[in-house]
C-alpha cells in the first residue's frame, strides 16, 4: 500500500522519474484484466441462457420448432439438440416421415415475434391470424436421407455423427 502511495505521489508532484510510465502500465494491465473477466462473464451468460422453445408448427413431414436463445456454435446448436430431441419428440411428436420416409425438422430464430405477411417472411398456413410469418432466420436444420444418414445443417456447414462425433457432410 505504501509502494503504490509514493508512486502515485511522485506523479502528482511532478517527479518524472519513471513512475508515471510505471502508474500507466498498471492502470492499463487493470483495465485489461477487467475487460478479459466482463468478456468470459458475457460469454458464459450467452452460452448458458436456457433455449426458448416458443411454438411448432408441423406440415406434412415437416416441424418447423420457433426458438430464443439457442446456442450459437455448430456444435452447442447439435449438442442441444442430442440433449433434448427424445423430450421433443414425445412432447411433439415429431419427426413424421412423409410417404418417401423422410422427414425435416427446422429451428428458426423467433426474434421479433411473428408479423403480418410481407416481402420475404416465412408464414405458417396453421395459423389464421394476420400475424403468422417470421423472418427468415434458420439456425439449425435436421433432416434424414434415404440411408438413413442425419444430416444436421447449420448456417454455413453440414454435419453428420459418426461413433459420437460430428463429421463434416458434403452436399
Amino acid at each position: 500500500m505504501e509502494k503504490s502511495f509514493l508512486i502515485r505521489f511522485n506523479v502528482f508532484n511532478g517527479n518524472d522519474n519513471g513512475d508515471r510510465w510505471h502508474v500507466m502500465k498498471l492502470s492499463l494491465k487493470k483495465c485489461g484484466i477487467v475487460a478479459c473477466i466482463m468478456a468470459v462473464l458475457l460469454l458464459a451468460w450467452i452460452n448458458l441462457r436456457p433455449v426458448q422453445l416458443v411454438a411448432v408448427h408441423q406440415h406434412n413431414e415437416f416441424a418447423y420448432i420457433l426458438v430464443r436463445n439457442f446456442p450459437l456454435t455448430d456444435k452447442g446448436k447439435i449438442a442441444w439438440w442430442l440433449a433434448h430431441a427424445d423430450e421433443l419428440k414425445a412432447k411433439y411428436g415429431f419427426p413424421r416421415p412423409g410417404p418417401y420416409g423422410l422427414y425435416s425438422i427446422l429451428f428458426w430464430d423467433f426474434g421479433d415475434g411473428y408479423k403480418e405477411d410481407a416481402f420475404d417472411l416465412f408464414c405458417f398456413s396453421d395459423m389464421k391470424t394476420k400475424k403468422n410469418c417470421i423472418e427468415k432466420n434458420m439456425v439449425l436444420s435436421i433432416d434424414n436421407a434415404r440411408d438413413g444418414t442425419v444430416i444436421f445443417t447449420t448456417d454455413k456447414d453440414a454435419y453428420t455423427l459418426k461413433d459420437g462425433k460430428m463429421i463434416p457432410y458434403k452436399i
